[in-house]
């Protein structure tokens, strides 16, 4: 399958957000109580935020596309933790469940390091739900690890996972 991966841009706050909350009811199902995923899942908020985003230059986003359809969408700033000033933040990245384990989330990944290799950080790290096991293998496998630091995040945990990245 052919695919690209741009930047994101005005107009697209309709497919990050579509997306997101597909990729979230589709990851969450068994993770998150129903009520919370159907408030977190909502498409018209999730657009109003992706617009916010876009219009106010906040972050770096990119959309992968395969045969001209966006199916992947990642985000990236600053680490929002305090202690974690020198790090990058990788704050998003999801897929549409049609493509999973096809390797679109490695190519994402990659362009995104190289992105915040750009910019000049050297380390990254991220947030995964405790019990999201196929997002935390994903990590694992290209090199995140974790030191167990958690914090609580709609009734879960969260826990952190960060890697060096290579200059």
């Amino acid at each position: 399958m052919d695919y690209i991966i741009r930047k994101v841009q005005t107009g697209d706050e309709g497919h990050l957000a579509y997306i997101q909350t597909e990729s979230w009811k589709a990851a969450f199902k068994d993770i998150l109580p129903k009520e919370i995923l159907e408030k977190t899942t909502e498409l018209n908020r999730a657009t109003s935020m992706y617009k916010q985003l876009i219009d106010e230059c906040i972050g770096n986003g990119y959309i992968l596309e395969v045969n001209g359809a966006p199916h992947c969408i990642a985000w990236w700033d600053k680490a929002r933790d305090d202690d974690m000033t020198d790090y990058a933040e990788l704050i998003s990245i999801h897929s549409l469940q049609d493509n999973w384990g096809k390797g679109y989330g490695t190519k994402m990944i990659e362009q995104v390091i190289e992105d915040i290799k750009d910019v000049g950080y050297t380390k990254i790290m991220l947030w995964v739900l405790v019990d999201n096991e196929r997002a935390r293998k994903f990590y694992e496998s290209i090199g995140f690890i974790t030191y167990g630091k958690t914090k609580p995040c709609f009734q879960t945990q969260e826990i952190c996972y960060e890697r060096y990245i290579e200059i």
